[in-house]
């Protein structure tokens, strides 16, 4: 037992380690990217746009069959060490090759490898806590991850003002090299990797689970998933094209601090997405899921109305702070809805998969959506149309999506209760609409 104890207590320090370095290395260049190659390799913002969006629709394509993956294989920790290997080289590659094409194809390998990380944390959090401390755990995940985000973007910030764009790639260089060290340092005997896909818990038929996962209608037929999937892809679709917009904004008035700017932006949402997740973690299982996710989508129509009011730089950063209140409830809430939704299904991973193709849609439409609403009628009609799309998606999840939610006497029952796969959802949809519509 005390062997057992202390694997878990490896694992969880390991996990916090690996959401701390891993925030840098998912995302690669990110938001740099754009000013790298503007500045430093004078590309034009259509070539530069392009490259970009063929980097998203790589990562789109990808998104499923990196939940599925992460479902099937017992080797979660090498796949997300290859992961991160895979990332950085092609983030390291652009200033050998900076042509289009090698460019081009260097960040499509890198978005596709980058979508392995969320599934893949999340996976083995579960598989290593178990479904009663998942919530927590995920709060604590996401607080790491956005204290890596902050820190690597005031890093960046600070030292790209005084040397240059280029310092992005030594500091992903060494955060790669820290996240490796950290996935591999938990402890493999740690991680129930049946409890991880979100099968059945503590391992075997015992329990009254099923040993087998569903098939993948299941992901077709949990009307609730489906409902959640169209609230996901509407809050991207409002809240991914705000950052930029800001960024435009404020490289406007000063073109020689585009870079600061952009990771003071960056830092000021990560910093209040901290507290954000934590309180997601320590709150959401008595407060209710689907309240914080409704709370994540109503703070988006206000951030937009309120980058309206002014165009001083100050305020433009400060309103910024409001992307931490939605984006760190969401980043900590979501996981915990779909594996609500998935339990003892043995399909969460390959559902969370669905659910960030919905997400990475709905932001790809973002940036276009923006920039027609931007050349038509200017920044302000933008960001309020984006807050009105976020308005959408609050009405749809306040009447379509049930509380998922359970309490604890009936978490216990399902995981006891053998049921075919289908019909457990089916069940579990018509048990949570019943609650709400009472």
């Amino acid at each position: 037992m005390s062997s057992n104890n202390g694997s878990t207590r490896r694992a969880a320090r390991a996990l916090d380690a690996a959401n701390f370095f891993l925030a840098d290395v998912q995302g690669g260049l990110g938001p740099y990217l754009a000013i790298y190659l503007l500045t430093e390799q004078k590309w034009d913002e259509a070539q530069i746009g392009l490259v970009m969006s063929i980097a998203g629709v790589a990562g789109i394509v990808a998104q499923t069959p990196a939940g599925a993956l992460v479902d099937a294989t017992r080797a979660k920790r090498l796949v997300m060490a290859g992961a991160a290997l895979v990332v950085t080289g092609a983030s390291l590659l652009l200033p050998v090759f900076p042509e289009f094409w090698p460019v081009a194809i260097s960040q499509g390998i890198a978005h596709a490898a980058g979508v392995i990380f969320p599934p893949a944390l999340a996976a083995v959090s579960l598989g290593v806590v178990g479904s009663r401390a998942f919530t927590a755990r995920i709060g604590r995940n996401e607080s790491f991850n956005h204290a890596g985000n902050a820190m690597a973007a005031s890093i960046a910030g600070a030292t790209a003002y005084l040397f240059g764009p280029q310092v992005v790639f030594l500091l992903l260089a060494f955060n790669s090299v820290a996240s490796l060290a950290s996935v591999l340092a938990i402890p493999e005997s740690a991680i129930d990797h049946d409890l991880a896909r979100g099968l059945h818990e503590h391992g075997g038929s015992a329990n009254g689970a099923q040993d087998e996962p569903s098939g993948l209608g299941i992901l077709l037929t949990c009307r609730p998933l489906l409902i959640f999937a169209i609230c996901v892809a509407l809050f991207h679709l409002s809240n991914a094209a705000m950052l930029p917009l800001v960024g435009q904004k404020l490289a406007l008035q000063n073109k020689n601090l585009g870079t600061t700017l952009m990771s003071a932006c960056i830092t000021a949402a990560q910093l209040v997405m901290v507290p954000m997740a934590m309180l997601v973690g320590s709150r959401a299982d008595r407060w209710g899921h689907k309240r914080f996710f409704l709370a994540a989508l109503l703070i988006l129509p206000i951030r937009g109305a309120l980058y309206t009011l002014s165009d001083n730089a100050a305020w433009l950063v400060g309103v910024q702070l409001l992307d931490g209140i939605g984006a760190g409830i969401f980043g900590a809430i979501f996981p915990v809805i779909v594996a609500d939704l998935m339990r003892n299904t043995g399909r969460f991973n390959v559902a969370q998969g669905v659910i960030i193709t919905a997400q990475s849609i709905g932001a790809a439409l973002s940036t276009a959506l923006a920039g027609v609403v931007v050349v038509e009628a200017g920044y302000s009609a933008a960001f309020l149309t984006l807050g009105a799309v976020a308005a959408i998606g609050f009405g749809v999840c306040w009447a379509f999506l049930p509380e998922t939610r359970s309490a604890p006497d009936a978490r216990e029952s399902r995981l006891h209760t053998p049921a075919q796969p289908a019909i457990a959802a089916e069940q579990y949809s018509s048990t949570m609409l019943e609650t709400i519509d009472g």
